[in-house]
């Protein structure tokens, strides 16, 4: 999939939803000709997202603004800081005002809250997930403020990888009997990942030459068994209640990668304010 084209589909809905014909309180009173200088300053400690989002917004609506970023996105910034200075027309930013700090405020907080999860896994070998659990037609940004907060994206969606789930195997028969029905159904690449809750059926996964290995609300002492049966003849993932407090000892069992859906689920803006100046 090209993703700058779903995110032009996505600014584009974005702009016909906010704006539609036209912002009729800025025309009736703001001249045409009038130009200002806005900028974007920190109200939270946080990591940026979505800088180069939001410069794409702005363009929609003209070609030649000044754009002067004074951090770039994944950058560690700090309350009072200045992050962005933009010289337009005043009618320009202000029709971008609000859609821009919507996309701006609602990555910085994913990847503000990946890169704690990041920092918890220093000097591990383990690799941050995130899921599909994110805003319906957000996916794209969503899963770009992870990479930019530090974290790894996992699938996109449900094309590109085989991901054989609790009712997958119940359908099948047996994880043996969905692996061996999608293998050959797979263009060349494409992975096939294997949801386990127990140590027979991790047994079963390694056997049926799954690529990655879910170990799925397993305890800690069942991960560690489980990373030690499989050996690295797969990839393992560990997902279910990883919250912070558990993420050191469940990257202690030697999984390659640990998913965590509340990156992208349960997202806390990051705090950020505009204020233009006449210029």
């Amino acid at each position: 999939m090209e993703y700058n084209k779903l995110i032009d589909r996505l600014i584009d809905l974005a702009i016909e939803e906010d704006i539609a014909s036209g912002d009729v309180t800025t025309e009736a009173i703001i001249p045409a000709h009038s130009r200002a200088v806005a900028e974007m300053k920190m109200k939270a400690d946080g990591v940026i997202s979505g800088l180069e989002i939001i410069r794409r917004v702005y363009e929609r609506f003209e070609k030649d603004i000044v754009w002067q970023p004074l951090i770039k996105d994944g950058d560690t910034v700090r309350k009072g800081d200045i992050i962005l200075r933009i010289e337009a027309s005043y009618r320009c930013l202000l029709l971008g005002e609000r859609l821009s700090l919507n996309i701006l405020q609602r990555m910085s907080g994913i990847a503000t809250e990946t890169a704690k999860y990041v920092k918890e896994l220093a000097g591990t070998h383990t690799q941050l997930l995130d899921t599909r659990k994110t805003a319906p037609g957000l996916r794209v940004l969503d899963k770009l403020a992870v990479k930019q907060g530090g974290g790894t994206n996992h699938r996109m969606g449900l094309y590109d990888m085989s991901m054989i789930k609790d009712n997958h195997i119940k359908v099948a028969g047996g994880i043996t009997n969905a692996v061996n029905a999608v293998r050959p159904k797979l263009a060349p690449g494409i992975k096939i990942e294997v949801e386990t809750t127990n140590l027979d059926e991790v047994r079963e996964a390694l056997a049926a030459h799954a690529d990655i290995i879910m170990l799925d609300n397993m305890s800690t002492a069942d991960m560690t068994e489980a990373v030690k049966i499989i050996a690295g003849k797969a990839k393992t993932e560990a997902s279910g209640n990883m919250s912070i407090p558990r993420l050191k000892e469940v990257a202690a069992t030697g999984v390659d990668f640990i998913s965590v859906g509340a990156l992208t689920h349960s997202v806390t803006a990051l705090d950020i304010s505009m204020n233009i100046k006449n210029n």
